[in-house]
């Protein structure tokens, strides 16, 4: 947790840096021994709320928190009345996809969720789907109100 609860500029991430490896097996082995079937569920929320606790106010502001989080270089693709359609491809994304491990996008969905939810000021929840064979995510971002 942050020492204040004030949100932070999105360049704080500038001042991080793993090689993501640590980060990986406690997302993908040590969150799922410990919570279960719950994993998905907690992660999504996990997501939202660190897109709370970020100084996010655009879509750029998004896509530069993904790639800074080395989750991948996202972008959006289509924008419709009641949805808004996100694609992530990187090589982070590949090596996801083939590792011998359940992988989700779960703690990115509810990123995206939450960080749009603030910028349209909508309601909104986001799903994801895997492309495998072109190792490639589709989150797609749908307005609840």
């Amino acid at each position: 947790m942050s020492k204040n609860h004030d949100s932070m500029p999105v360049t704080l991430l500038d001042q991080l840096h793993t090689t993501g490896a640590g980060y990986d097996v406690i997302r993908y082995i040590g969150l799922p021994d410990i919570f279960g079937q719950e994993s998905p569920t907690l992660l999504y929320f996990m997501g939202k709320n660190l897109s709370r606790k970020l100084d996010i106010q655009t879509v750029s502001d998004v896509v530069y928190a993904f790639d800074k989080l080395g989750w991948g270089q996202l972008e959006l693709v289509k924008e419709k009345k009641n949805e808004l359609i996100f694609q992530l491809m990187a090589d982070s994304v590949v090596y996801r996809l083939n590792a011998p491990l359940y992988t989700d996008f779960r703690l990115e969905a509810g990123f995206l969720s939450e960080s749009i939810e603030r910028i349209k000021e909508r309601s909104c929840e986001c799903k994801e789907e895997l492309y495998e064979k072109i190792h490639q995510i589709e989150f797609t971002v749908v307005f609840t109100d």
